[in-house]
């Protein structure tokens, strides 16, 4: 289970998209209702990763065929 601040952090690190903030993630989480399932840790929100990833990766596609300024060169997003 991770944050969502480490669910944005790995995003980015991981290559799966150019940019991704906590907040973002809340608004997909609140907002997609493909997003995986949610759980509250204190104040905290957290999600699987083994479950984001691939929602990430899935997300991140359909942006890059969106909007060029999404697109990551050799990125986990063209698996």
């Amino acid at each position: 289970m991770v944050t969502f601040r480490e669910a944005a952090r790995r995003v980015v690190e991981e290559g799966i998209a150019p940019s991704m903030s906590h907040q973002r993630v809340s608004q997909l989480a609140s907002s997609d209702s493909a997003f995986p399932p949610v759980q509250k840790v204190g104040r905290s929100k957290v999600a699987d990763w083994k479950l984001l990833r691939p929602y990430f990766v899935a997300h991140a596609k359909r942006a890059a065929g969106r909007d060029s300024r999404r697109r990551v060169e050799g990125g986990a997003a063209d698996e």
